[in-house]
């Protein structure tokens, strides 16, 4: 049987780590190092909403460490959040999107804690993508759904998420 030390939040937030982990409820959790399928499919996105930054009102970044709860904090591989949000060095007001790539190691029962972490923080778009074959899925009401569309209608965004795979370099 495993045993695991409780790290208090102070620690984990003056800690670095490589890859950055994620802390939920007092222990850390160690993210998949990401290979050239997930690096490409990570850059792809981030050009995608780059090139929509001003267009849209957003700012996007990449391994970004969110504050789910009070104590939890994940990192999204991608993380687009409203420019009108307050600047923060973690994000603590929900980002309008958050991507995950799938990697080898990623484990479904992990996944899906992290995807009910980003619900409950109410982030309206969460979307997962499999290198493998190239599908997005978005996560709504505790299931993957294959998706085809991201639409934030209220916010003018609107498009079909085959245009970030044309940006994808492998």
């Amino acid at each position: 049987m495993a045993t695991s030390t409780h790290v208090p939040i102070e620690v984990y937030l003056r800690s670095s780590y490589e890859p950055d982990a994620e802390y939920v409820d007092g222990e850390i959790e160690e993210r998949p190092m990401g290979e050239r399928d997930h690096a490409a499919w990570q850059a792809a996105i981030l050009k995608w909403f780059w090139k929509h930054e001003q267009e849209w009102n957003i700012n996007v970044f990449p391994e970004l460490r969110v504050q789910t709860g009070s104590t939890r904090f994940r990192v999204s591989d991608v993380a687009v959040l409203d420019s009108a949000a307050p600047v923060e060095q973690i994000t603590t007001h929900a980002p309008i999107a958050v991507f995950e790539i799938l990697s080898p190691e990623d484990t479904v029962k992990r996944l899906k804690h992290k995807l009910e972490d980003y619900a409950a923080m109410g982030i309206p778009q969460i979307w997962v993508v499999d290198p493998e074959d190239g599908t997005f899925s978005r996560y709504e009401d505790k299931q993957l759904v294959n998706g085809e569309r991201f639409d934030e209608p209220q916010r003018g965004i609107s498009f079909a998420v085959g245009e970030i795979v044309k940006l994808l370099r492998r």
